[in-house]
Parts: C-alpha cells; sequence; structure tokens
C-alpha cells in the first residue's frame, strides 16, 4: 500500500545522500580558507565603518529590503522527478502527507536565509537603534519567521497557477508590501505596518482563493520547478567537481563568438577554438567569471587598507582561474573528441592557455581599477604579482593536475 509519508523520507534521504556529496567538493580546503579570510574581513571592516557610521544612515530601508526579500524568497523544494509524472499522479489524493513534509522541509532548509540576514544586520541596527530594548530587534526576527512561512505558504498556492504572469504579478506584489512592512516595522510607524500587514492579508487570501478553484495540482510545473533548482545546484557543484547529471545550456552569443573565437586555422589551434566558443556560449563558464570581476572589483573599491586590495585582487584571481579548469572535462560526453587526430598534449596545452589569457586580463582589469581609483603602487604591485601569480598558477598547478 502506497505511504506518502514513508516515500518522502526516502526521496529525502536520497537527496540529502546527493547534495552532500556535491558539499564535499564545494566546500573544500582552499574555499574554506578563502571564505575564512573574506568573512573575517568584511567583519572587521563592518565593525569599524559602524563607529563612524552617520546618524541619518537609511538603515530602516536597507533593513526593510533585505528582510523583505528574504521573506519573499520562499521556494517550496518538491524533490519531485521527471518519472513521477507518470507513476505519481494516479496517487495524488494520497500525497498530501508528501507536500506537508516538503513545506516543512522547504521552510526549514530557508532558514539559514533568516539567520544570516538577522546577523548581519543586527550591529547595524542596534548601532542605529541603540536607544531601543534588544528584544524590539528579537521580535523582528520573529515576524521575518512568520512571513517566511506566510509566503512560502503563499507561493505553494499559487503552483497550482497556470498563468506565469499571473504567478509574477502575484509575487512581485507580495514583496512589494513584505518591505513595506518591514521598513514601518523597523521605522517605528506601526500604523503603516498595520496596514501594510493588511493588506499582505488579503492578498494571501486572494492567493487562497484562485488556487482552491483549481481543479489539482500542476505536475509538470513543479518538476520543472524542482529540477531547475538541482540543475542550479549542479552548475555551482560543477565548478568543483565532475557532475554527470548537469545538463548544461547553451547560447548564442554570436558577437562575443564572431569577436573572440578567431583562432588560426590549424590542428594545434583545435581546442582553442573548442574551449573559446565554450567558455562564450556555455551557461556557466562567462556568467561565473564576470561575476566574479565584479564582486572582485567592488571589494577592492569599497576596502580602505592598500595590502588587503591587493590579497582579495590576488583571491579573486585564484577564484577565477581555479574554476576556469572544468573547461577541460566540459565536453567528457562527447565520444567524436576522442577522434580528433590531437596528441593530449596539445589539449592540455590549449586548456592551460584559457586559463592564463582569462587571468591576464583580469589581471588587466584589476590594475586599470587602481589606476581609476589613482592608487598607483597598488596597480603596480596587482600587475606585477597578478601576472606573476598567473605563470606560477598555470605552469605549476594546473599542469600538474591535468598529468
Amino acid at each position: 500500500m502506497f505511504n506518502a509519508h514513508v516515500f518522502f523520507k526516502q526521496r529525502f534521504s536520497a537527496h540529502l545522500k546527493e547534495t552532500g556529496r556535491y558539499l564535499r567538493y564545494i566546500f573544500n580546503g582552499h574555499i574554506a580558507i578563502a571564505m575564512l579570510f573574506f568573512i573575517s574581513a568584511l567583519a572587521f571592516y563592518y565593525q569599524k565603518w559602524l563607529q563612524e557610521i552617520p546618524s541619518d544612515f537609511p538603515a530602516a530601508w536597507i533593513i526593510g529590503i533585505v528582510f523583505g526579500g528574504v521573506a519573499s524568497y520562499s521556494p517550496v523544494r518538491t524533490l519531485l522527478k521527471e518519472p513521477d509524472l507518470v507513476f505519481l499522479i494516479p496517487a495524488e489524493h494520497k500525497m498530501k502527507a508528501y507536500f506537508r513534509n516538503a513545506i516543512v522541509y522547504s521552510f526549514t532548509i530557508q532558514l539559514y536565509l533568516v539567520l544570516l540576514a538577522a546577523a548581519a544586520f543586527g550591529p547595524l541596527y542596534t548601532t542605529i537603534f541603540a536607544n531601543r530594548a534588544g528584544s524590539v530587534y528579537l521580535l523582528t526576527i520573529a515576524l521575518l519567521l512568520v512571513f517566511k512561512f506566510a509566503n512560502l505558504i503563499a507561493n505553494w498556492w499559487m503552483l497550482r497557477v497556470r498563468e506565469r504572469d499571473l504567478r509574477l504579478i502575484d509575487l512581485v506584489v507580495r514583496t512589494v508590501l513584505n518591505i513595506a512592512v518591514f521598513y514601518f516595522f523597523i521605522s517605528g510607524n506601526m500604523l503603516m505596518a498595520g496596514i501594510a500587514t493588511l493588506l499582505f492579508g488579503v492578498v494571501f487570501l486572494y492567493d487562497y482563493q484562485v488556487s482552491s478553484k483549481r481543479p489539482g495540482l500542476l505536475w509538470d510545473l513543479l518538476v520543472e520547478k524542482d529540477l531547475s533548482r538541482m540543475q542550479a545546484f549542479y552548475r555551482l557543484a560543477n565548478m568543483f567537481a565532475d557532475v554527470p547529471h548537469l545538463k548544461s545550456k547553451v547560447k548564442k552569443r554570436h558577437w562575443l563568438v564572431r569577436i573572440f573565437s578567431r583562432v588560426p586555422f590549424s590542428k594545434a589551434n583545435t581546442y582553442d577554438y573548442l574551449n573559446r566558443i565554450t567558455f562564450i556560449r556555455s551557461g556557466d563558464y562567462l556568467g561565473m567569471y564576470v561575476r566574479l570581476v565584479i564582486i572582485g572589483g567592488l571589494i577592492i573599491y569599497v576596502i580602505p587598507p592598500l595590502w588587503l586590495k591587493i590579497i582579495f585582487a590576488l583571491l579573486f584571481l585564484y577564484l577565477s582561474s581555479f574554476q576556469m579548469m572544468a573547461l577541460y572535462q566540459h565536453h567528457r560526453t562527447i565520444l567524436w573528441l576522442d577522434l580528433y587526430p590531437v596528441a593530449l598534449q596539445v589539449r592540455q596545452q590549449s586548456l592551460s592557455k584559457i586559463v592564463l589569457q582569462l587571468s591576464v586580463l583580469q589581471v588587466i582589469l584589476f590594475t586599470a581599477l587602481f589606476v581609476v581609483m589613482g592608487i598607483y603602487l597598488g596597480a603596480i604591485i596587482t600587475f606585477l604579482g597578478g601576472i606573476g601569480f598567473a605563470v606560477l598558477f598555470v605552469h605549476g598547478y594546473v599542469k600538474r593536475k591535468l598529468a
């Protein structure tokens, strides 16, 4: 006899085993040390910045926007898979316990966002609103938990709605109301906070009414949403380990291809062309590289000490260079690459070449940022140190890994 509760426990156990295997690769020694250094540096300068913060700093707006965003981002993880479209739809009337457990799991797994937001903005709140008791901030966190659970339920109800535009409008309206509630609550305007809460309640009841008129679950939408989130996790894990479940998306980007795919037409440049096309058109590498450059540039711009700017420049250079090594295994499932009449050494040299080129480009961008900021000594040190690091990383670590 079908037992939905037991079935969820089995699916949940398999999900934990699957994600735990890749999390061990993501939080390896290199990344753990880099994250520890990064968080320690941010915490130190965050505390130093709070000592000099102006009294008119818009803390209520910033905390309200972040807390409202955390409450609004409440996806439901159903752990459904494509075969369930065939085998579970006949048992939909027996799946109430399964989806109840899925909602509880979704809420629990997202509590880390609440904890991170509460820990990050606690010092800012106590600094700006020093005259308030600490229990007021705890009440704000409790309110965040209530609104997050309410948004989770509303998202679950709206998953019965086929119209994508209607779901999007509902999400936007709830997000605006969430931000308004927390902004008015933190700023001390309880009347407006109460009105915003009442409006949220109206939208909440509207979502229930709309979903109750729908005949049943949209199983294809549930599977699509869950597969999309798992693919996002696999793309992250693929930066650190080989992920056979990853379904890579290919994007056209014709103008970038025309610019960067111009290589000499010869056997020695076979993998140069392939790696460039893969870097540009794959849904992973170009976006990740650009994000790391932008985040690294922002941190270099914000953090005051010169020596820390240089360290972060080298740190983000290491992170992007390390991630680009995944290009070597990107086409591992395509058999015709083994038929290329090209030596393995040429393929390895091609990867080293593109990693070095991307590293040098990143060094030039960071150096240009130092020049724009007028820190010429930092520009010289970053350029020389970055080029030296890139050469040592490619000819040392990369070649040894490929061998």
